[in-house]
């Protein structure tokens, strides 16, 4: 199976704070994780002042104020943003960072950013789309929120200003997602109606899910985490802990190689339990030569080295070449 490409989503759960951020990315590092992702955004290019916070956010921090007002609390500078970026590279772990505007595309791009993760909030985007598929990088799009019209509208967007590498994401933006509503088969319709790769971005609690969509075929996991779900922030209560993080790692690791190549025949580890596990011709009891062989003085027992049971019925009505003891391996 092709290597599932596990993106450790940090966000905005560095809470403003340049040393939170690096320290998501040791963990992400630590987890396995293939890449560490936070969001680049200006937030009065992203929200106006009359936009309100989403409920799950309202829920989460225990407050009610403008997305403006809670934007600008969680955001990194441009300087800290480069800072970052080079203390992934040194770690050794892949740098990543979704743009919420035109302006952090552009610096995203100036630092050297090679793949774009465009959110689900963005899909109706159209300057934004334009503006990622110009640049004719690699892009791994988030769908929630979106009907399969508006997936292949954003698509025949990208497609038609230079993009060519897409990947999307199914995913459902709720923070938490209950069970219900993840509905993990529209991702192979997702699939299936757009000839893209596909992957998940998961906002459930736990790891079952995640696990469930590589087994599915996923190629990319997208998942929330954070050092700690008591940290104030809109996103840490529907966050993976370190701990949590490795071992979806781990599990997505395990499954990938579990799935195999599909070839239906007995792994080699098999081959020496085959005489062991199967059974054989055997007399019922004593047999002399020349008796006939029936139901009556044969049957199958274990070992599996000698004639299959798979010819009862050639060996039905055959005479004894030989006397044979109980428990003896049929010859004809």
């Amino acid at each position: 199976m092709k290597r599932t490409l596990i993106i450790a989503e940090a966000g905005v759960n560095h809470n403003g704070s340049l040393n939170v951020a690096k320290k998501l990315a040791i963990s992400a590092k630590e987890a396995g994780a293939d890449i560490v992702k936070y969001q680049t955004f200006n937030p009065d290019a992203l929200s106006s002042k009359y936009a309100e916070m989403a409920q799950y956010q309202k829920k989460n921090m225990g407050q009610t104020k403008s997305q403006k007002e809670m934007l600008s609390r969680l955001t990194l500078t441009h300087d800290e943003f480069i800072q970052l970026a080079r203390f992934c590279d040194e770690i050794g772990i892949k740098f990543l960072s979704t743009p919420f505007d035109i302006q952090s595309i552009d610096f995203l791009n100036e630092l050297g950013c090679d793949i774009w993760k465009i959110p689900s909030g963005e899909i109706t985007n159209y300057p934004y789309l334009v503006h990622i598929a110009e640049t004719k990088k690699k892009i791994i799009m988030s769908t929630g929120m979106s009907t399969l019209t508006e997936v292949v509208s954003a698509l025949d967007i990208l497609r038609s200003n230079g993009a060519t590498d897409i990947q999307l994401l199914h995913c459902t933006t709720q923070y938490p997602t209950p069970y219900s509503a993840v509905n993990l088969k529209a991702m192979l319709t997702l699939k299936s109606e757009t000839g893209c790769e596909v992957g998940y971005s998961d906002h459930t609690n736990g790891i079952e899910i995640p696990i469930a969509a590589v087994a599915m075929g996923a190629v990319i996991i997208e998942k929330h985490f954070t050092l700690d779900r008591n940290m104030e922030g809109p996103d840490h209560k529907a966050s993976l802990e370190p701990g949590e993080l490795k071992q979806m790692v781990d599990s997505i690791r395990h499954i990938e190689e579990a799935l195999g190549d599909g070839k239906k025949k007995p792994a080699d580890i098999e081959l020496s339990n085959i005489n062991i596990a199967r059974k054989s011709i055997v007399a019922k009891k004593f047999i002399k030569r020349g008796e006939v062989l029936s139901e009556e003085n044969i049957t199958t027992k274990r070992p599996g080295n000698g004639i299959s049971p798979m010819l009862w019925t050639s060996v039905l009505g055959t005479n004894a070449i030989r006397n044979f003891e109980e428990d003896e391996l049929i010859e004809i």
